[in-house]
């Protein structure tokens, strides 16, 4: 089992009744799903671009991404409807719990200057997205056979009712977030 999931089942559930005053253990916000989201804007002249993408988005969560297309044709960004724009992958169970031990504890301490996550990416339903520059900070991407630097959006969603709840929940799973 990954060692974040057993943390929230023995610890967390635990903490989070002490904290917020819920009765019952299911009441307690877990997460439910990770999505990852890379916009390769330079797909629409270079094809290979959103290949390097999606094996790289494949080297960091594990799984193999989903293509995203254009909805609507943009003329001044050389966009037509239904062209490859990025890549998404959505974890869920022992991967995303596997992918936000290995985010939390590898892959934000290797970001330069960091200073934690900020508390204000809420959502205003309890899911929190935040966006990285680059995609250097994972372990699994080697520096050397980067062309492009893509970065990414990272949305963790739970299934918290207010934003102060999944701010609690992901506190205790270890996010680092930012001093006020």
């Amino acid at each position: 089992m990954a060692r974040l999931k057993e943390k929230y089942k023995t610890q967390i559930i635990k903490q989070m009744m002490e904290a917020k005053g819920y009765t019952n253990p299911h009441q307690v916000p877990k997460l439910s799903k990770i999505v990852l989201n890379m916009g390769v804007g330079e797909a629409t002249q270079n094809i290979k671009a959103l290949d390097e993408a999606v094996e790289e988005m494949t080297a960091v969560t594990g799984q193999k991404p989903v293509v995203t297309r254009s909805k609507v044709a943009i003329s001044n960004f050389k966009v037509r409807q239904n062209m490859p724009i990025g890549c998404k992958v959505t974890l869920r169970g022992v991967r995303m719990y596997e992918f936000l031990d290995r985010f939390i504890s590898i892959a934000l301490p290797r970001v330069r200057d960091f200073n934690g996550v900020p508390r204000n990416s809420f959502d205003g339903r309890g899911n929190y997205t935040m966006g990285i520059k680059e995609q250097f900070i994972f372990p699994e991407i080697k520096f050397d056979k980067v062309a492009t630097v893509l970065g990414m959006d990272i949305t963790i969603v739970t299934t918290a009712k207010t934003d102060a709840d999944a701010l609690a929940l992901l506190e205790f799973f270890g996010l680092p977030f930012r001093k006020k």
